[in-house]
């Protein structure tokens, strides 16, 4: 019987699935096999994040805290509605801002230029220059137009937005900008920060494959947690996953230690006798870093807020002056009429100035808050950092001297915690950190609190003498009695 389909016998089956159960007892209440009661609770702890209990004969103990529910389920499916929901808008936001910017840094300038320059000409209104200035203004306009159609839509210009172009395009950018980042990013980056590249789903998965190879197609969950960084509560069912992927087994040794045996992801096509692999890098040597600001230099980041900031003068001059649409066409021709030196051209009150005003004002104040909401939230990230770096720290202590069977003392805990984040960790919070590692309180000789723990101490032991015990033949192939290449 396969894994899901034993798994479905023992749901329908089991009275009370939060009751710890062994292999005996799922058989004998559902009436399959033990083969088969085995491989199905070993699919149930994967998908309701059981857990594994070993007792002094060396037999395993499923038990699932939340029986066959799963409560996390909302919790997770609304973290995730509110992700998508983030992230589409920053999605939206960013081409907004993109689009925004294309505008703001050609149209609205050009236009903002083209409003100087009828402001001047109304001031200087006569008749007798009445046509030439009116094609000089025309002629102006015009190419105001053709400039802002070029540098938009002309495959060598750093704002082209054309997707035919776009491998090209990227290429040049490459060229011309110093740190290869094209300036449309940039502005990007001002606003909402660096793009962090998206999760790769099957990495965490790679990572403990290459670690089983590495220890001889025999791991723990200390090595799993070492690896990738995992919680204890995570890495536990995720290995009852692979180990029904993997055609994995699970051996326990006399102390109740728990190994996970691979033997057939050793083999391999390569050597002859084969290689030691290199353990994969702990997830302690590469903590997570606060992401910069903006990810730009300090010269792109001045340029951008001195072009955002001449569009909010711009615009904020628009409003007060009453420039609507309306009154710059009136500013544009007033040189039609005479009018006498130095009189005020006299504008009608058309309400407020929408296209020219109002939005473009908007939109340059918002390019502006953004970036300093981001700086205000930062301390709050900067935090969140700290105590995961903090995390790994106690997690490496731990799983470096839990094979030594060494304690671990509760001031090593407190000291590593206060060098990840600069603070003085509470009681309740290292508490939370031993406990989540399985461990024991545990007084020395003087007095002092330290902790022990006891599981990955016997996971370590079993796992050596099963290592001493794994044969190279294990990674070896069988010879080769055909190919199609000969």
């Amino acid at each position: 019987m396969d894994p899901p389909a034993a798994a479905d016998v023992l749901r329908r089956r089991l009275t009370d699935p939060k009751k710890p159960l062994s292999v005996a007892d799922a058989s004998v209440e559902s009436g399959l096999s033990l083969h088969d009661a085995e491989v199905g609770l070993h699919h149930l702890t994967q998908e309701y994040r059981g857990h594994l209990r070993v007792t002094e004969d060396g037999d395993l103990v499923h038990v699932f805290p939340h029986g066959f529910e799963k409560p996390w389920e909302t919790k997770e499916a609304f973290s995730r509605a509110i992700g998508a929901i983030g992230r589409g808008v920053a999605a939206a936001g960013r081409f907004i801002v993109r689009a925004w910017l294309l505008i703001a840094m050609v149209a609205y300038a050009l236009v903002f230029v083209g409003i100087v320059i009828g402001l001047t000409f109304a001031r200087q209104g006569s008749s007798d220059r009445e046509g030439d200035t009116g094609v000089h203004i025309l002629g102006g306009i015009f190419r105001a137009l053709a400039d802002a159609l070029f540098w938009t839509f002309h495959p060598w210009s750093p704002l082209y937005i054309g997707g035919r172009y776009e491998t090209f395009h990227h290429r040049r950018a490459r060229h011309h900008e110093p740190d290869g980042v094209p300036f449309y990013e940039k502005v990007n980056r001002f606003v909402f920060g660096p793009t962090a590249p998206p999760p790769d789903p099957q990495a965490t998965r790679t990572r403990i494959l290459e670690e089983i190879r590495a220890q001889k197609g025999r791991i723990g969950l200390a090595d799993v947690m070492r690896v990738t960084g995992l919680p204890r509560d995570e890495a536990d069912p995720l290995m009852a996953r692979l180990m029904l992927d993997y055609d994995g087994s699970v051996e326990v040794g006399d102390q109740g230690g728990i190994v996970y045996r691979f033997e057939a992801i050793r083999r391999t096509a390569s050597d002859d006798p084969p290689r030691p692999y290199r353990r994969r890098a702990a997830a302690w040597d590469s903590p997570p870093k606060l992401a910069p600001l903006t990810g730009n230099s300090g010269g792109a980041n001045v340029g951008i807020a001195l072009l955002n900031g001449f569009n909010l003068v711009a615009s904020a001059f628009v409003m007060a002056g009453g420039l609507t649409l309306a009154n710059i066409g009136r500013l544009l021709f007033a040189a039609r009429e005479v009018h006498p030196r130095g009189a005020p051209i006299v504008l009608p009150d058309d309400g407020l100035p929408i296209a020219l005003g109002l939005v473009p004002f908007l939109f340059s104040l918002a390019i502006f808050v953004l970036p300093i909401a981001r700086s205000l939230t930062r301390r709050w990230t900067a935090r969140n950092v700290a105590k995961e770096t903090a995390r790994l720290a106690i997690l490496r202590e731990v799983l470096t001297r839990a094979p030594k069977k060494e304690p671990v003392s509760d001031e090593v805990l407190r000291k590593v915690y206060r060098v990840a984040t600069g603070e003085e960790p509470t009681s309740k919070e290292i508490t939370k950190r031993v406990v989540d590692l399985g461990g024991d309180v545990d007084v020395g000789p003087e007095g002092e609190v330290r902790y022990r723990f006891a599981d990955l101490e016997a996971d370590a032991e079993a796992l050596e003498e099963e290592r001493r015990r794994a044969s190279d033949a294990e990674a070896r192939l069988g010879k080769v009695v055909f190919a199609s290449d000969d």
